[in-house]
């Protein structure tokens, strides 16, 4: 009896972490299609999918036009539509004939525009009730009613699953309840915000798809073949992780890929935008800078494949360089991992992570956070940073500034630094450690971790230079950092940004053992 007991809470178990992939012989459409749905215009070509009995035929058609037939196979159908202009509201149409009969779907009120994939771990999960100003946010999204919102629910399996297992909110027309569902649920703000700012540059619809889960890691959200890659074995984060709940999502390797990710391979989309690697900051952290580019490269290959080729291979990827966590703090967790979310370049795009845009949110702290610092309210700048590089990178716009100040040389003369930005600067906070020069016996003898870091202040500045003093260093200068801190400034208050102050500079590490791309002595 006790062995019958232990078995069916097993299979409970087993049901929870591995979602039945069987469905019944009924016709209907996949998970994520329904009525207010947002479908990818052209050029690319949407797919329509969804189960049917077996052999029947499935003909799917725009407003009675298009018309697309597919038999149903292994309990699948599947179809690609002829590319469609942005706009609508237009129905769309799903006819099973089989031999029971005909059978007709109908989905309503649907849109064609630009789909997009919002990613991540609880700064993305965070909804627009917990941002900044919230009651206005909340006020306005009734506004945008052709920027249409979907969530998938919090879910996780150990084998790849080919279609949702739930749903968390079907595609639907923002509203203060829709978007305010409570915190840490749904909608995502920073997913919401990045889609009403694109909509009111692109002037058509835009859907956007949320899929994250707060406490999570890169891990979790890649596949066996990107874990495999950077050199990980199969398993779980550590036994300190066993509990999950909310706050602490699921720590095994690929159990969102596989639940999350997996089953919207075959959906059209124009690009995806993530806010993740808090976690990563305890965890495998000095593999993030394969992990990380890894995943992209992943995700962008299922995607092309999944859907016959519609979803670009090379599809744009925006994403947020963290923010802080504890005000002087003495660990360099942080600093790392913001330079790893770059593969060790500081900048984005850049040659490992092409047709990519990275939004600094260094300077956006918020100590005052109800969530706690490491959550800040203000992600209105940081959907506004990820909108100028989707504008530059995804949309192609010309003379977009989307990329903070980087340095292009480093020269040491004597106890004086000089480095020369990609960008005319502004400089009004002369932070006096902000910039720190490694202090050796040997110039090969520092790294990131190296406590022989003393600070360089800065004593000029003209037009795209800075000018430092090294004259804290008595022994050889090997290498240089700038915010090299888990909370290296205030809010907006960091001393690099643009000359039009819109964007901060990000953080840099260089020298013999820095990036390795170019040494700041000769």
């Amino acid at each position: 009896m006790e062995s019958l007991v232990v078995l069916g809470v097993l299979a409970i178990i087993c049901g929870l972490i591995h979602p039945a992939n069987g469905f019944e012989e009924r016709f209907r459409f996949a998970s994520y299609y329904g009525d207010h749905m947002v479908l990818q215009a052209g050029p690319g070509s949407a797919v329509i999918w969804g189960y049917g009995a077996e052999g029947a035929t499935v003909t799917v058609s725009v407003e009675g036009k298009d018309k697309h037939t597919a038999k149903v196979l292994d309990g699948i159908w599947s179809v690609t539509l002829d590319p469609v202009k942005p706009g609508g509201p237009f129905t769309l149409t799903a006819e099973h004939l089989s031999q029971d009969g005909l059978t007709s779907l109908n989905l309503t009120d649907v849109l064609f525009g630009d789909v997009w994939l919002c990613g991540g771990q609880s700064n993305m999960e965070m909804t627009l009730s917990q941002v900044m100003n919230a009651s206005e946010e909340l006020a306005e999204a009734s506004k945008f009613p052709d920027v249409r919102v979907f969530s998938a629910a919090l879910e996780q399996s150990s084998t790849e699953l080919r279609d949702l297992a739930k749903v968390a909110l079907p595609w639907s027309i923002p509203s203060a309840k829709v978007l305010g569902a409570g915190n840490f649920t749904q909608f995502s703000a920073v997913c919401w915000l990045f889609g009403r700012y694109l909509y009111e540059r692109l002037q058509y619809p835009v859907g956007l798809v949320e899929s994250c889960w707060g406490g999570t890691p890169v891990e979790a959200w890649s596949s066996h073949r990107v874990l495999h890659r950077c050199g990980l074995v199969e398993g779980t984060l550590g036994s300190r992780f066993e509990y999950v709940d909310r706050v602490m999502g699921p720590r095994f390797n690929s159990v969102l890929w596989n639940a999350m990710i997996h089953p919207l391979l075959n959906m059209t989309i124009k690009g995806a935008i993530w806010y993740q690697g808090e976690d990563n900051t305890n965890y495998n952290l000095d593999l993030y800078n394969c992990t990380f580019p890894a995943m992209i490269d992943d995700w962008r290959l299922s995607f092309h494949q999944g859907s016959a080729g519609q979803t670009s291979a090379v599809f744009p990827f925006g994403f947020v360089q963290i923010c802080t966590d504890n005000q002087g703090s003495p660990s360099d967790a942080f600093p790392r991992l913001r330079w790893h979310q770059t593969a060790d370049f500081g900048f984005a795009p850049n040659p490992r992570m092409k047709d990519t845009f990275m939004a600094v949110s260094v300077d956006l702290v918020d100590p005052g956070s109800p969530w706690g610092s490491i959550h800040p309210r203000y992600k209105q700048d940081v959907a506004r940073r990820l909108i100028l590089g989707a504008r530059a990178v995804a949309y192609g716009e010309k003379g977009i500034s989307f990329q903070g100040p980087f340095p292009t040389k480093v020269e040491l003369k004597g106890n004086i630094m000089i480095i020369t930005y990609s960008q005319k600067i502004t400089v009004t906070h002369f932070n006096k450690d902000v910039f720190e020069v490694c202090c050796s016996k040997k110039k090969t003898a520092c790294d990131v971790s190296s406590s022989g870091w003393a600070p360089a202040p800065v004593f000029n500045v003209y037009s795209n230079i800075i000018f430092l003093t090294t004259e804290n260093c008595p022994d050889e200068v090997s290498g240089l950092r700038y915010a090299w801190k888990d909370w290296p400034c205030d809010w907006k208050a960091c001393p690099v940004y643009s000359a039009d102050r819109v964007l901060p500079a990000p953080p840099f590490v260089v020298g013999p053992q820095g990036s390795g791309r170019w040494t700041i002595l000769e």
